[in-house]
């Protein structure tokens, strides 16, 4: 192959190529396109995965949880200024062993057997839980003194929350309510809680299920009968609800734990068995319950601190009902410490009150993280 004539009219020869010369690259533009299309799939896929995972999660929730009205005139009003929360915690035991608790019931048999007031800062960074005792004697609107139990029976949730608003002066923005069965399916879904129990007791009328003192492991019907008993106890209440508080302290331990938040089989697995046990304000819906959760996302279990309400002596009521009374130099201070948004200043304070028995208001017997339990530390009934 030649190139054109010269001027004579001969053909030139072509010229050799230079072996030291560089081809131009030829773009790659086909394989950048098919990365980028890979991974841009792969978000998508993974995006679409976590969207049904946590639809799935609000699907769960909002399909199986029951929403009450708690809601009625004469309420108090929220002001837009304050940013902390309050959300009354219930909890009910309607499938109670044996038939011989009607003085734990309100006058139509309902009963709230856990009262709780959840104290939530505004920044998000501190969590109080106050336990209130249900024999606790005070004015229920529009029905005179009672025990604070009654209030449920006499006038359902809206009237639990007059009453709460009543004696602290302050909103309340949340109702949740459980029944005692999920605690159950709780602790299955974790895969048991680890507490340190004070006092060895047994509970349960038929093939009772006994706790060793020291670090035992609640699972099952175990759990429930833990935070249930009462009457094996000198001072009653006041130490069931230290042992309702040791094991919301354990359940917070675990669900914190990064094991647990990272795994979404047992997340969906403790959404689903706990879902139906709950009863929550039209106002605590899937989104605003992930918002909250959300914001507490940073929270840690030493920022979470668990009480009782101070209380005055035990007494004898009306038809002489054992009653507990209150402590009024206390429940003035609770009531301004949650108006303040500073519940740790009334816990600081060394005059913040005792139970009716003269006992702290706090428990720390179970602050740290519990040793393992022997596999005999908790001993369940066969049945169980």
């Amino acid at each position: 192959m030649t190139n054109e004539p010269d001027e004579f009219g001969a053909a030139q020869p072509l010229a050799s190529p230079d072996p030291d010369a560089q081809l131009p690259m030829r773009p790659r533009k086909k394989k950048s396109r098919r990365i980028w299309w890979i991974a841009g799939t792969a978000i998508v896929v993974a995006v679409a995965i976590v969207a049904g995972y946590l639809l799935n999660l609000a699907n769960t929730y909002s399909s199986k949880t029951t929403t009450i009205d708690v809601r009625t005139q004469g309420q108090l009003q929220k002001d837009p200024n304050d940013h902390s929360l309050n959300i009354l915690l219930l909890g009910s035991d309607t499938r109670g062993e044996g038939q011989d608790t009607a003085e734990n019931k309100g006058e139509d048999g309902a009963r709230s057997d856990t009262i709780m007031l959840v104290h939530v800062s505004a920044d998000r960074k501190k969590m109080y839980v106050m336990s209130v005792v249900r024999d606790l004697w005070v004015d229920i609107p529009g029905h005179g003194e009672r025990k604070i139990n009654a209030a449920y029976s006499l006038g359902k949730y809206p009237l639990v929350v007059s009453t709460f608003e009543s004696l602290f002066g302050v909103p309340i923005d949340h109702v949740v309510s459980i029944d005692f069965e999920g605690f159950k399916g709780l602790t299955n879904a974790l895969g048991g809680v680890t507490v340190k129990n004070p006092i060895a007791f047994c509970s349960g009328q038929v093939n009772p299920s006994c706790f060793e003192k020291g670090t035992i492991e609640l699972k099952d019907t175990a759990a429930l009968r833990y935070v249930r008993e009462r009457k094996a106890f000198d001072n009653g209440d006041f130490q069931r609800v230290q042992n309702q508080q040791r094991f919301l302290r354990a359940v917070a331990r675990k669900l914190l734990n990064q094991a647990t938040l990272n795994n979404p089989i047992t997340v969906a697995n403790i959404v689903n068995e706990v879902s139906p046990y709950l009863s929550v304000d039209s106002s605590l819906d899937a989104q605003t319950a992930g918002s909250l959760l959300l914001q507490l996302k940073d929270i840690k279990l030493d920022d979470v601190k668990m009480f009782t309400l101070p209380t005055g002596p035990a007494a004898t009521g009306p038809g002489g009902a054992s009653i507990i009374e209150q402590d009024t130099a206390a429940m003035t201070a609770i009531s301004e410490a949650l108006k303040k948004d500073d519940v740790q200043a009334f816990l600081d304070d060394p005059n913040h009150g005792t139970n009716a028995f003269g006992g702290s208001i706090t428990d720390e017997s179970d602050s740290s993280d519990p040793a393992s339990p022997s596999s005999s530390s908790a001993s369940p009934s066969p049945s169980n």
